[in-house]
């Protein structure tokens, strides 16, 4: 018999606990079960010297007398043919992938290097860092350098793209949340090698500087050291840490990217936490009440709610994903894999007992400020991660889901890093896509507008250039209303002396309207043009409209087009709208599937409803660059009972887009009545360039039952 006396830490307590080494272990887990409350089956005790775990059958005699103790998840772990069910495995996948798991666990114990400090000391050193991102300061100059209205009207514009008009707290929260990463993709800078500061030419790198005590204030104890290839000029590239700095810099890899984005993110009140990846990457998490869970965003790659984008895109072999907040540090690398019996032998810096009790210690340290009805919320969600996170993890691998190699940083570069992954274009275009609802019927009414301003300017035997110098006007209108502010849109319309202005205000009145806007005529002659009502709808149509004008205006003069029948063309009445549309691929944010429809040139597509429709023509519009990206060879469905069978209304071949944004119709031989219509690409103009397509719209036209 050997009397001992043990120390027991949980939870922030310690606990003494005499115990006779003959009882047996069972008696031990019993004893610190009276003590800590915790079930003998949820126990994991540690030995801190050495971080042995103990076990039935440890030799209680030898060990050191500091004991730490875990509690493993509370919930049972549910049997084999109910997990195996919720997870998409039949029982005997299940079984195999436990299996391998736990063989991963054993080895785990004898490939450890022992350097526990090492990795504790790494996930420390980000505290610091994410405690600045609390700073009111640092919070306040990141909100004055965003267009927060332009970002909240883009926000409301993309809901109103899905039909939703009448969005919640937590959907407006979540978009502006993305919205957010898509202005921050587009005005932070990537730095392969920074430009020359006197001349602006390209630079190579010669090495590592020492930093400045300006440098030092901000973070910059690394200093990389540049020679321009064309000047004998120096340039200095520190690696910045602290957000304040690269608010001011707005560049720098994903070092620097994610820093600064996770700011932007808490400066917005959105929970964040900083994600740290040990095979070297950093992105950003943020808790969205909308989803219920946190989500990966990742500013350097515009990518969010992509997890696998590392595993399965860009071909890394994950090893620890961490996740760093002012509220703790938690393992989060199960989020980020399906491969986790693998990850488990790459993970050989310490045990899985080991990890958990330093991320644990160090979470009760960030916590140690926070009142009891706060630690209490955060350990439920904490549950609910966890809980989450074990779930995922045994999802089949979907093999359908392309991801697409890494965006960011030079070719070279990434290739260098095996961060290239595996599709040989690199494309970003994923092999499948949600169906979308199409909410484009402003875009039909606004054309139908249109035709109807037209057939009046015709019928009033306004020549053409009389009827442009009209649209000229028109045009400037709707420029100003677009400068005005979002939700107090203003502006004038002035006939700048054109004898036939009053004569087509009627037809001007179904314009304003199709856009939400109302007008009246002022005693000078000029129409006051204000909103009237939702500042949503104007905001959507109003690009639509400008396009539209934009093409009538820029319409060249000749002699055989004298008449406004000639303006015909860009303004049909019997454009096709609103269903839902579904594509084989798309690229995500920017070039999705409805972006075809969107009435917009700006935007385009890379990679059905009830009611039947007598089609007559179509139309196709070429995106804004890439040529050889241009549709070539096609085909034309359409069905009569919502998709379940298909027959060709059209087919094209060789065709040749020959400039940007242009504009070519496609008449059908026969009037088709379908209530389904879909465009098999088959070819694009240049199939050795490249295997990605776009377009930048699609149009069909036709009679309505």
């Amino acid at each position: 018999m050997v009397a001992r006396r043990f120390l027991l830490r949980h939870d922030d307590e310690e606990y003494l606990i005499d115990y006779d080494t003959e009882d047996g272990f069972e008696v031990l887990q019993f004893q610190i079960f009276s003590l800590t409350s915790v079930p003998p089956d949820n126990q994991q005790i540690l030995v801190e010297e050495g971080d042995v775990v103990l076990a039935e059958g440890s030799d209680l005699t030898a060990v050191s007398d500091k004991l730490r103790l875990l509690s493993v998840q509370d919930a049972p772990v549910p049997k084999a043919a109910a997990a195996a069910a919720e997870i998409g495995m039949t029982d005997e996948e299940l079984a195999r992938l436990l299996q391998a798991e736990e063989e991963a666990l054993y080895l785990q114990q004898f490939q450890t290097d022992g350097n526990w400090v090492e990795f504790e000391n790494r996930v420390r050193s980000y505290v610091p860092q994410v405690l600045l991102y609390e700073d009111p300061i640092r919070q306040e100059a990141a909100r004055k350098t965003v267009p927060v209205d332009e970002i909240k009207e883009k926000s409301l514009i993309l809901l109103a793209k899905e039909g939703n008009f009448k969005p919640s707290d937590d959907e407006k929260s979540h978009v502006f949340l993305l919205e957010l990463l898509f202005w921050f993709k587009q005005s932070f800078r990537w730095v392969n090698s920074p430009p020359c500061d006197s001349c602006g030419g390209e630079t190579r790198n010669t090495g590592m500087g020492v930093p400045l005590p300006a440098e030092i204030q901000y973070g910059g104890s690394r200093v990389e050291i540049y020679k321009c290839k064309t000047c004998p000029r120096i340039t200095r590239f520190p690696r910045y840490n602290d957000p304040l700095k690269l608010l001011e810099t707005k560049r720098g890899r994903c070092g620097e990217w994610a820093n600064c984005f996770t700011l932007y993110c808490r400066a917005f009140g959105y929970d964040s936490r900083l994600i740290l990846d040990f095979t070297d990457h950093v992105w950003t998490e943020c808790f969205s009440h909308l989803l219920g869970r946190w989500m990966h965003l990742d500013p350097c790659e515009g990518a969010y709610d992509r997890p696998l984008l590392y595993e399965k895109g860009w071909n890394k072999n994950l090893n620890y994903v961490i996740a760093i907040s002012k509220d703790g540090v938690y393992d989060v690398t199960k989020r980020y894999t399906r491969k986790w019996h693998e990850v488990l032998q790459r993970r050989d810096i310490r045990t899985e007992a080991v990890v958990s009790a330093v991320l644990s210690d160090i979470t009760t340290e960030c916590r140690r400020s926070c009142s009891s009805e706060m630690i209490s919320a955060l350990k439920h969600r904490d549950q609910k991660e966890m809980e989450e996170l074990e779930t995922n993890v045994h999802l089949k691998n979907d093999s359908s889901l392309s991801l697409p190699g890494r965006q960011s940083g030079a070719k070279e570069w990434r290739i260098a890093r095996a961060e290239w992954g595996s599709d040989e274009q690199n494309s970003p275009t994923g092999s499948s896509c949600p169906p979308r609802k199409c909410a484009d019927n402003h875009v039909t009414t606004i054309c139908s507008a249109f035709s109807l301003l037209v057939s009046h300017l015709s019928k009033e035997e306004v020549s053409k250039l009389e009827a442009a110098r009209i649209l000229k006007a028109l045009k400037q209108l709707l420029l100003d209303l677009r400068a005005s502010p979002f939700k107090q849109r203003k502006a004038f319309l002035d006939s700048q002396g054109s004898p036939f202005f009053r004569r087509i205000v009627p037809p001007l009145s179904n314009l304003l309207e199709a856009i939400s806007l109302k007008g009246y005529v002022l005693p000078d002659g000029r129409v006051s043009v204000s909103l009237a009502g939702d500042p949503v709808l104007t905001a959507l149509a109003l690009p639509v409209a400008l396009d539209v004008i934009e093409e009538m205006v820029n319409q060249p003069v000749t002699s055989s087009n004298p008449g406004t029948d000639s303006f015909l063309r860009f303004s049909k009445s019997n454009r096709i709208s609103s269903g839902m549309v579904l594509a084989s691929g798309e690229e995500l944010p920017f070039g999705i599937a409805t972006a075809a429809f969107d009435g917009v040139s700006s935007s385009k597509w890379e990679v059905t409803d009830g009611k039947m429709y007598d089609l007559e023509e179509y139309e196709l519009m070429s995106a804004n660059d890439a040529p050889e990206r241009d549709p070539y060879d096609w085909i034309l469905e359409g069905s009569r009972d919502g998709g379940s069978s298909w027959t060709t209304l059209d087919s094209r071949n060789s065709q040749i887009f020959e400039g940007r944004f242009q504009r070519k119709l496609f008449k059908i031989d026969k009037t088709h009545s379908r209530n389904s219509f879909r465009f098999r690409f088959l070819r694009v103009r240049d199939p050795e360039a490249t295997s990605r397509f776009q377009i930048g719209s699609i149009d069909l036209f036709g009679d309505t039952h």
